[in-house]
């Protein structure tokens, strides 16, 4: 998958599961400041991430994803082949 298709995609789904218009996505907005997250909504996100990305994002690694930039970045270099 490419990194545009990532984006698009990412965008598409916290657009629905959040009802928030992809126009108010941009890469450096902070993703709990634009979706609006707490602790509990954050661990869905991760959830969702991971189910849908077949990927894991240890706790550890949470600190790292403060935007949709890291998000991006996050899923495209964890990604399976």
């Amino acid at each position: 998958m490419t990194r545009n298709e990532i984006i698009e995609q990412v965008n598409q789904l916290l657009s629905e599961e959040y009802e928030i218009d992809q126009k108010d996505f941009s890469p450096e907005a902070s993703l709990k400041e634009t979706l609006q997250l707490d602790s509990i909504n954050l661990v869905d996100l991760v959830a969702l991430v991971q189910y849908t990305y077949k990927i894991t994002i240890p706790a550890e690694d949470l600190h790292q994803i403060k935007t949709f930039n890291d998000l991006y970045d996050y899923i495209e270099k964890h990604q399976t082949a």
